[in-house]
C-alpha cells in the first residue's frame, strides 16, 4: 500500500473501512480482521496497535503518523482486543485463530470418525476449544461466573459426543460417505447447545442495548435471544462447506490407487483442505449479520420500551447491541 499523507484531524478510527451495512462490506472486514497472520505478531507490536487505536481516539496521534499505519493498527487492536473491554483476548480464543486451529481439529475429526474412542476424542477436543472461543468473544458486558462455564462445557462436549456416537451406531450399515458426515452433524448439535450455555446470563438479564450514540439504555433478553441465534447460524456455516464436501471429495479421492498408497498423508491432507475452507468460510460466515445489530425498539421487553419513552423526549426508534461472534 502506498503511503498516504493525511490530515488526521477529523479521521475516525473506529469508523469501519467498509460498509457493515452490506454483506461484502462486512465479508472484507472480517478477512481483514481474522487473517491468521495476526496470530503470530509479537505482544508488543499488539501493544504498540492498542497505544494508536486509544491516542487516535484522543486526537493525538504522533507527528507523522501515516492513514495506512493507523488502518494497520486498527486491524490489530480489532483481531486481538475485545471490543467491549478492550482487553488483549487470549490467542486459542480468537477469531484469527480459527483457521489454524480448527483446520486441523476439523482435519482429525474427519479423518477419525470409524472407532469410538477416535470419535469421542476429537468431539472433546473441538467441544474445549469451541467452549474457549465462545467465551473470549461473548458480549462482555454479562459476566458468566466459573460454575455456568463449566456447566456449558460439560453439557456441550456431552451432547457432541452422544450425537456423534449415536449417529455411528445408526449409520453403520448406511454408506460409508454417510457415515463421513456424522462429524458435521455431532458439530452442529453441539454449537446449538454450547454457545447458548456457555452465553445463558444474556438470555436471563438481557444483553445490554445502547442508543446511536453509545449510551447505555438498559437489558433485553429478546435481543440476546437474536445474537445468539445469528452467533449459531454463523458457527453451523463456517464449518458446514468443509466438513459436508471435503468428505465427497475424500471418498473420491481414496479410490484412486496412488492415494491409496500414502494412507499416512491422508489426515495431513484432510487438514489442508479444512484450511483451504476455513480460510474464506470464516469471514463469510463472521459477514452472514452485523457484530453491532440494530433492533427495533418495538420487538423490545414492554419494561424496556416504557423506560426509553420516560427518557428520551423524542421517539427513539432503535436500539444497538454487539451480538459477539
Amino acid at each position: 500500500m502506498g503511503r498516504m499523507e493525511a490530515d488526521l484531524s477529523d479521521f475516525n478510527i473506529d469508523a469501519p473501512r467498509w460498509d457493515q451495512c452490506t454483506f461484502l462490506g462486512r465479508v472484507k472486514h472480517f478477512f481483514n480482521i481474522t487473517d491468521p497472520r495476526t496470530v503470530l505478531v509479537p505482544e508488543r507490536e499488539l501493544d504498540w496497535a492498542k497505544v494508536m487505536v486509544e491516542q487516535s481516539r484522543m486526537g493525538t496521534v504522533p507527528p507523522g503518523t501515516q492513514v495506512e499505519q493507523l488502518f494497520y493498527a486498527k486491524k490489530l487492536y480489532d483481531s486481538a482486543f475485545h471490543p467491549d473491554t478492550g482487553d488483549k483476548m487470549n490467542v486459542i480464543g480468537r477469531m484469527s485463530f480459527q483457521v489454524p486451529g480448527g483446520m486441523i481439529i476439523t482435519g482429525f475429526m474427519l479423518q477419525f470418525y470409524r472407532t469410538m474412542p477416535a470419535v469421542i476424542f476429537w468431539q472433546w477436543v473441538n467441544q474445549s476449544f469451541n467452549a474457549l472461543v465462545n467465551y473470549t468473544n461473548r458480549n462482555a458486558a454479562s459476566p458468566t461466573s466459573v460454575r455456568q462455564m463449566g456447566v456449558s462445557y460439560i453439557t456441550a462436549t456431552t451432547t457432541a459426543v452422544a450425537t456423534a456416537v449415536g449417529m455411528n451406531m445408526l449409520t453403520k450399515r448406511a454408506p460409508p460417505l454417510v457415515g463421513r458426515w456424522v462429524p458435521f452433524a455431532a458439530v452442529a448439535a453441539a454449537n446449538c447447545v454450547n454457545i447458548p450455555m456457555m452465553r445463558q446470563q444474556e438470555l436471563i438479564r438481557g444483553i445490554c442495548v445502547k442508543d446511536r450514540n453509545h449510551n447505555e439504555i438498559g437489558h433485553s433478553r429478546r435481543a440476546a435471544a437474536i445474537g445468539i441465534t445469528q452467533v449459531v447460524i454463523s458457527r453451523i456455516t463456517m464449518a458446514a462447506p468443509g466438513m459436508i464436501l471435503l468428505p465427497v471429495l475424500m471418498e473420491r479421492l481414496e479410490k484412486l490407487r496412488f492415494v491409496q498408497r500414502i494412507r499416512v498423508l491422508h489426515a495431513p491432507l484432510q487438514v489442508v483442505l479444512s484450511g483451504c475452507f476455513l480460510i474464506f468460510m470464516v469471514p463469510v460466515a463472521c459477514g452472514l449479520f452485523p457484530q453491532q445489530c440494530e433492533l427495533p425498539v418495538s420487538y423490545l421487553e414492554p419494561e424496556l420500551q416504557d423506560t426509553i419513552k420516560a427518557k428520551y423526549r423524542e421517539p427513539v426508534p432503535y436500539v444497538y447491541f454487539n451480538k459477539g461472534l
